[in-house]
């Protein structure tokens, strides 16, 4: 099979350019707030009064176009890993530029500027790790709602009266004041509260909990194993691996899967490429299934990946179907598309042919979505096409009960 050859995306897309232009204005919206532009223009007698409400709406605009240039790209279908790379960066360059500028002018304390853009370091700190990892951490309405408070308690404190208030008696009598700091307060909870949210998400991938260092394929027994030494020389399986395949095995497996469900109170789904249904199948053979199991998407093709799972197009261009990349994108997708609380994926070569350069047949990689994560797992299994296929479902069912138990208490070695 012919290596798929390299595309490049286009770089200024009108996405990009909005989110430029975004970034090229907080210059401008310093130059509003802290020069004295009003002695510049001895002709406007109103310049000074006019200067605060000119850099609150300088200000607002260049936030507001942080909704634009996201509906552009994912309209337009131009997600491209400039704007991922530049869209954060607009949004933290124009909040600390304001922040900075109303230390500079006496009108807000140092401290709370303090803790806002400590946030920032802690969280982007906390996803970089993720990233390394191949995990996507989902901004939670915590982040979003910080956000727009910050913005709004911005604006506030721009536009308020800069006139230091120093007693109760000017603190009451100034209703602007009150709602500026109300609002503040508002904004700096969430703003605390949003970065313990990403310390819950990330609490596996920092290493807090058992499960999930074997969910990312670093646990310590079973299943990791057979991922790992097998990596390059799959062989035959085991005793043990054939054991762990057999039909009552499974069911055991699939039972325990959905009776962790049940008492978790959480729904699953299904996206299966190489597996062609066998995890689905597995766990709606057990009677009661349906309390637990929404569906299941068989993805065969990549067409299908594509229509029902929303899998990109570039994905399967660039690194294949069978990827990291398009493991998590049809986890992510089926989550979705199911409506269900855990989604798990499979892709792979099961044979006996479809082997390429670095993807020798037994290579599976298996995604899991749920609120918090979205992660995947190379693993090469040993065996023929069938004990493939099985060691594949195996291994996505014990993933979804790391992850379900993960909600919870982690599962004992």
């Amino acid at each position: 099979m012919a290596t798929p050859a390299p595309t490049h995306e286009k770089l200024w897309t009108p996405a990009n350019i909005v989110t430029l232009l975004r970034i090229c204005g907080v210059p401008l919206f310093v130059i509003a707030i802290i020069s004295p532009w009003p002695a510049w223009i001895p002709e406007w007698s109103d310049a000074e009064i006019w200067k605060s409400w000119i850099a609150a709406g300088i200000f607002i605009l260049l936030a507001a176009t942080d909704g634009l240039d996201g509906y552009l790209a994912r309209s337009r279908g131009e997600v491209t890993n400039l704007g991922k790379f530049m869209d954060p960066l607009a949004d933290k360059i124009l909040v600390a530029a304001a922040l900075l500028a109303l230390i500079e002018l006496g009108v807000l304390p140092s401290w709370v500027a303090l803790v806002i853009l400590c946030r920032e370091f802690i969280v982007s700190g906390i996803r970089m790790v993720a990233a390394s990892q191949g995990v996507v951490i989902a901004a939670s309405w915590y982040g979003k709602a910080k956000t727009v408070t910050q913005i709004i308690a911005i604006v506030l404190f721009i536009i308020k009266d800069s006139t230091p208030v120093t007693t109760f008696s000017e603190v009451f009598s100034n209703h602007l004041y009150l709602v500026s700091w109300a609002v503040m307060f508002v904004a700096l909870v969430l703003t605390i509260v949003s970065m313990l949210d990403y310390f819950v998400k990330a609490r596996e991938i920092l290493g807090f909990t058992k499960g999930a260092r074997k969910a990312r394929g670093e646990g310590e027994r079973g299943d990791s194993e057979s991922c790992v030494q097998n990596a390059f020389d799959p062989g035959d399986p085991t005793e043990e691996e054939l054991a762990s395949i057999e039909p009552d095995a499974l069911r055991a497996l699939a039972s325990e899967v959905l009776e962790a469900a049940k008492r978790a109170g959480v729904t699953l789904g299904t996206a299966e490429s190489c597996t062609g249904g066998l995890i689905a199948a597995t766990l709606t053979a057990i009677p009661g299934s349906s309390e637990s199991v929404a569906g299941g998407i068989v993805s065969y093709s990549n067409d299908v990946k594509r229509a029902e799972l929303d899998v990109k197009k570039e994905t399967l261009g660039l690194a294949g179907a069978v990827s990291s990349q398009t493991a998590e994108q049809m986890a992510f997708g089926a989550r979705k598309r199911l409506g269900v609380d855990i989604a798990v994926s499979v892709t792979g070569i099961a044979g006996p042919g479809g082997a390429v350069e670095g993807k020798p047949v037994g290579t599976v990689w298996i995604g899991l979505a749920d609120p918090a994560i979205t992660v995947s797992k190379l693993c090469r299994f040993p065996g023929n096409r069938e004990q493939v296929r099985l060691l594949a479902v195996k291994t996505a069912l014990e993933l979804v009960l790391d992850a379900i138990a993960g909600r919870e208490e982690p599962r004992p070695l």
